[in-house]
Formats: C-alpha cells, structure tokens, sequence
C-alpha cells in the first residue's frame, strides 16, 4: 500500500490491495484524508483488519466481528447485539488494542457500569448487567477461536449481574378475571390479554397472530411467529428457538373469543396481523386494568408464569407444560422449580417405611 497526496484537492489518500475469501485480490483507493499521519493510521489499521492482526484496536475488531455474526444472527438479535456494543462496551474499550486488554480493565469497566444509572436515575439491572457482559465475552470469545487470541479476559474477570432477575408475579384466575372485567370497555385488550393468559404465548408471538394461525375446527392456535418494532419498522421472524414453534389447544372459550373477534375484524385478510398495537399500548392497558381492579401491578410477562402456574396446579408434567410453551423441560424444572409440588417430603416417609421393613 501506499500514501500519496492528491494535488487537485490537496487531501491524503491510500492506494491499497486486498485479498477476498475466494483468494482474488482487489485494488482500491480510500481518499479524503485531511493529513498524511490520519492517512497512515487508515492504512496500518486497515493491514492488521485484513490479516487479522491482533495489533489493531477493539473497535476495528469489533467491526469485523459485526460483519462476520450479522449473517447468522436474525435481525432483532443482531440490533440488540449491535446496541448494547456501541452504547455500552466500545466507548470504554474501543482505542484499546484488543491483544493488550486484561482481565484488570474488564474489572474496571464492569465497576463503571455497576455505578451507571438508566436515563429515570434507576441503577442497571442485574440481568442487563450480566447480558451486557456476554456480548463482551462473546466478543473475546470470537477473537480466541479464529483469530488466535491467547485468551478470554472478559472470561477471566468473571461475570457480573445474574441470569435471574425480578420475582416472578402471578395472577390467580380470580385476579385476572377481576383485570379482564375492568378492560373489557377495549375490544382489542380484552382479546389479547386473553390469549396472553389463557395460552402462555409471549407478547412478540401474540403482536404477530394472524388468521391464519388459528384452526377453529381443532381448536388450535400455531406459534411460528414473532413481532418486533426495529428502527420505526415493523419485523417479523420466526420465534425466539426452534423449539417456540408450536401448535397450542385453546381451551374451548378461547377458541370461541378468538373466532368471534375475527370475525369483527372487516375483510382482514388471513396472513394480516390481528393486534395492531404497540407493546408500550398493552403495558399501558396492563396498569389501567390493575389501577381499575385495585390489583398489584405484574409484569406482562408474568401472565406466561401465571400460565405455567395453572398448569403446574391442574397437575402436568414439567414435559407437557414445556411443549405448550416452547421451552426444554429442564428450564421449565429450573425455572418453576419452586411450584412443583414438593415431593421430598414422601421421599423421606418412603424410606421410612422400607427402612422398617426391612428391620
């Protein structure tokens, strides 16, 4: 490569060649250099990006790191990635040359945010914290297994936050009830936050429930879908995990809501979506309907764990209940574990009993 002056605009510019994944090589010129040193420092880094050296600066990295998960990743996982990277990790790390970054910075930048605050003075979440700190180490992790790094500092330092957040809240049919009464003056609450607490389904499956989606002859509703609002855009993607494709029952009331608010919808056509409301809309009506019934404010997603809960209660399976809400049955043992009804106590009589027998 090389670094010339362009005599007509009196700016730098870099003539340089590249080698593509297929092993052609490319000449091309990046110019508007306002200095010759700016130039140079365009050129040294664009050599280390190209051979991958780990000389260059984690911000350079993180670009080709972007570049090379995008293809993998769907949208609204990448933007996520994207976000957290530019606004919470680059501008602590990104003039730092990635191969000199070590476990005593990543302590320091995670002290950093454990101080920070959110935009309403509240201090991060301790699942945001640990979610931050995977795309981090995902970051390292990337550099370790193609690009030679000796090791994962962010892996070293230890992660921060936990993988478990908030108390989960649930609504007893009662209390939820008494909610559908007091938002029963909106049609398209009152549908929707039945089939949040009568199915399970995830806010982001029930914002992409079309016609299509329900058989009213087996009294079923298919989940291969997902909604997402990214970048004033309106996206929508298969689940969160393969194993969130499902084909739910409707209990028989459902089935006929469901069936009835279709049909008021006026010539919607079968691949429409059928709630055209924002999730901050429904976080909204989730507080008027509880401001109204005098009830505890929950989450929306706890109305999912209300769900689980009903199924635990009416006495199913850690397995039936995870098919019905597309998570493996060992996250459903893990994360209900402590609704299942205890069966430690029989244990103990059990062994008792054969202890005695065998006396």
């Amino acid at each position: 490569m090389s670094v010339y002056k362009d005599k007509k605009t009196g700016t730098w510019k870099v003539c340089y060649r590249y080698t593509d994944w297929q092993g052609k090589v490319h000449q091309s010129t990046k110019r508007g250099f306002s200095t010759k040193k700016s130039a140079l420092e365009w050129e040294r880094d664009f050599c280390n990006k190209n051979e991958g050296n780990l000389n260059m600066t984690f911000a350079d990295f993180v670009e080709i790191y972007l570049v090379e998960r995008e293809p993998r990743l769907k949208e609204n996982t990448f933007y996520t990635k994207e976000q957290i990277i530019r606004t919470k990790i680059l501008p602590f790390f990104g003039n730092k040359k990635i191969s000199e970054i070590k476990p005593k910075d990543v302590i320091a930048w995670q002290n950093e945010l454990i101080k920070s605050v959110t935009k309403k003075g509240e201090p991060y979440s301790v699942v945001y914290l640990k979610t931050i700190h995977n795309q981090l180490s995902a970051i390292f992790n990337h550099a370790v297994k193609y690009y030679n790094l000796k090791e994962n500092p962010a892996a070293i330092a230890g992660s921060m936050g936990k993988s478990k957040g908030k108390e989960m809240l649930i609504w007893t049919p009662k209390e939820y009830k008494d909610f559908s009464f007091a938002i029963m003056d909106n049609p398209v609450s009152f549908y929707a936050f039945e089939m949040l607490y009568w199915t399970g389904i995830r806010l982001g499956e029930l914002l992409a429930l079309t016609p299509e989606a329900f058989d009213f002859e087996k009294g079923t509703v298919t989940i291969d879908k997902s909604y997402q609002r990214l970048k004033r855009r309106d996206v929508v993607t298969t689940p969160k995990s393969d194993g969130s494709i499902r084909v739910i029952v409707m209990p028989d009331f459902l089935r006929d809501e469901m069936k009835e608010y279709i049909e008021k919808l006026y010539k919607i056509g079968k691949d429409e979506r059928l709630f055209l409301v924002s999730k901050s809309q429904m976080h909204r009506e989730m507080s008027r309907g509880c401001k109204e019934a005098g009830l505890k404010r929950i989450r929306i997603h706890d109305l999912r764990h209300s769900h689980v809960s009903l199924l635990i209660h009416l006495g199913y399976s850690a397995v039936a209940i995870g098919k019905r809400m597309g998570h493996e049955s060992e996250k459903i043992t893990y994360m209900y574990a402590h609704l299942f009804p205890s069966e430690q106590k029989d244990m103990g009589n059990k062994l008792n009993k054969l202890r005695e027998e065998t006396a």
